[in-house]
């Protein structure tokens, strides 16, 4: 190695954010980046005076990743503890002189500094969040155009304002949240609102491929790449987002192999087709959701933290439905619309089961809430969905309401959201007086413990309390 380059690498070790290390084929220290020091807890010059083995049965970190990659010859990646408290994320390369392994680089990350970054991201929204309850925010009807979105709550107003001003930047948007809260349709509405409304919106959910034919959906293929393929050859799913927004749901599916050849895409811009030796030039905003602990993949090794870092740009929190019941009624309303139009009809829903749907805590969300609706629609008989509904909670027949027991009148002035509240309310102080425990009122109701406190304390109600005289 020349002068020159040794002073390369020397710069690039000294400046690395990234903890280096190389090492020979027998786990020896040769260099290590000053940085290391706070995170193993021995300066540069000790760490080079011992071997990865030492370390190890030293506990100063532990497992060794480089040692992972003498044993196999291949990349690694792990969760390592160190002698200081730190956990970092380790990733060690192998290389190879003339077919033998020669030095192993290695490269560790404090999972301390991405804990940083997610409280910081935290503060944020909370100073977000404080801003818009002081009133500064704007008419979701008018200015944010939610097309066919439903964000009454106050939750959902501040993700959509919070969508709506990243919108016009390319920045890549990570959608979190439960399996069914809508990240899919929040993703379409961004595309709507961002630059590159005119381009494509394509939709891929990296569960339902698979591993064997991944990177031919996604990266394209030209003819004759194997056998099978079309004699045109075929653009990839990467390719067909040119000039709009590609959306990867379930991204925390993606296989290992598949999430490195998605991170060079996102670091060069490129594609390569199967059976091409040529890259193209791919343009598209990339947005992706997960109902996973990303965070937690990373630590356990099955998601890459380059990747992560890479994917983890603004971070967007969709609540789930059993947070936002204001969103239920205007979801049943839209779905009901759907469901009119598609099948040549005019049903509306009863009003004595309106109770049923406010109460139920919705584990599956918007989704699940969409699914009841059309079968409560479709085994409707008459133009009035109720009678034979069948029941979130447990199978079986909503009983139809007594012509004796009418729905209980508005009171002026009073709107729908009012109405079930007050019914709710009068629900929960009856069963205060009549259940000894939280517990036993949230098996009354068939919803959740904690979801019977947090109702309790919001209409400022205890067990034992008596009900207030009419």
């Amino acid at each position: 190695m020349s002068q020159t380059d040794r002073l390369v690498l020397d710069t690039i070790i000294a400046t690395a954010q990234d903890h280096l290390f190389l090492t020979d084929a027998g786990g020896r220290v040769l260099k290590v980046s000053p940085g290391s020091t706070a995170v193993y807890g021995l300066s540069p010059e000790e760490l080079c005076a011992t071997t990865v083995q030492e370390l190890e049965r030293r506990g100063v970190l532990s497992p060794s990743v480089t040692l992972e990659v003498i044993r196999t010859g291949r990349p690694a990646q792990l969760m390592q503890h160190t002698a200081t408290g730190r956990r970092v994320i380790a990733e060690a390369f192998p290389i190879f002189e003339q077919g033998r392994l020669s030095r192993v680089v290695s490269r560790s990350r404090d999972l301390t500094d991405l804990q940083l970054l997610q409280d910081e991201y935290a503060l944020l929204q909370r100073r977000f969040s404080e801003h818009l309850k002081r009133g500064n925010a704007p008419s979701l009807g008018e200015e944010l155009e939610l097309d066919e979105l439903e964000a009454q709550s106050q939750l959902l107003r501040e993700v959509a304002q919070l969508l709506k001003r990243v919108a016009p930047t390319d920045a890549t948007v990570l959608m979190l949240g439960e399996s069914g809260v809508g990240k899919t349709a929040f993703a379409r509405q961004l595309h709507r609102w961002s630059q590159r409304r005119q381009g494509p919106f394509i939709d891929v959910n990296c569960a339902a491929i698979p591993d064997s034919l991944f990177e031919s959906e996604m990266f394209g293929y030209q003819p004759g790449a194997f056998s099978g393929a079309a004699r045109q050859g075929k653009a990839g799913l990467l390719e067909q987002a040119e000039g709009g927004t590609l959306f990867l749901d379930e991204i925390g599916e993606l296989p290992l192999a598949m999430q490195t050849k998605l991170l060079k895409v996102i670091q060069d811009g490129t594609i390569t087709r199967l059976g091409d030796t040529q890259p193209r030039r791919v343009d598209f905003r990339l947005v992706v959701a997960t109902n996973r602990d990303l965070a937690r993949q990373v630590e356990e090794g099955s998601f890459r933290l380059d990747l992560y870092y890479r994917l983890n740009v603004i971070p967007v929190t969709i609540p789930p439905l059993r947070e936002r019941r204001e969103d239920i009624p205007g979801l049943v309303e839209l779905q009901l619309q759907r469901l009119n139009r598609r099948y040549g009809g005019h049903k509306m829903l009863h009003a004595g089961v309106w109770p049923v749907l406010m109460g139920n805590d919705w584990p599956g969300n918007v989704r699940e809430l969409e699914n009841w609706v059309e079968r409560a629609w479709l085994s409707a008989p008459g133009e009035l969905i109720g009678a034979l509904a069948e029941s979130p909670r447990e199978p079986g027949p909503v009983p139809a309401p007594q012509p004796s027991a009418p729905a209980p009148a508005l009171a002026p002035g009073q709107g729908l959201k009012a109405a079930l509240e007050e019914c709710e309310r009068a629900i929960l102080a009856e069963l205060c007086t009549q259940l000894p425990s939280t517990y036993a009122i949230a098996e009354r109701l068939a919803i959740s413990q904690p979801s019977v406190v947090r109702k309790l304390q919001k209409y400022r109600l205890g067990i034992g309390d008596q009900p207030a005289s009419r």
